[in-house]
């Protein structure tokens, strides 16, 4: 267990309240959510028809994409810089 004190942020996604507890600041609790807040907005533009389980399980789906996209990136940005040493 961390010796670190939680911080607790209560933040709005797609019109829900939730309470968050990490190590992390409040503001960046409050940038994640709004982040996570953002991309289900866009998309439930483009599919309204989806339901809120399935809305959410899409946003997580996209996210993880975006991130392993960024990944990849680093690790070759970073391969890079290496072979330049």
């Amino acid at each position: 267990m961390s010796d670190q004190p939680k911080n607790k942020a209560t933040v709005y996604i797609y019109g829900q309240q939730y309470s968050i507890v990490g190590n992390e600041s409040v503001n960046h609790m409050k940038l994640v959510a709004s982040i996570v807040d953002e991309k289900m907005r866009e998309i439930s533009q483009k599919n309204p028809s989806l339901d809120l389980n399935k809305l959410a399980v899409l946003t997580a789906v996209n996210v993880v994409h975006d991130y392993l996209k960024l990944k990849e990136k680093f690790e070759e940005l970073e391969k890079q810089l290496q072979e330049k040493d």
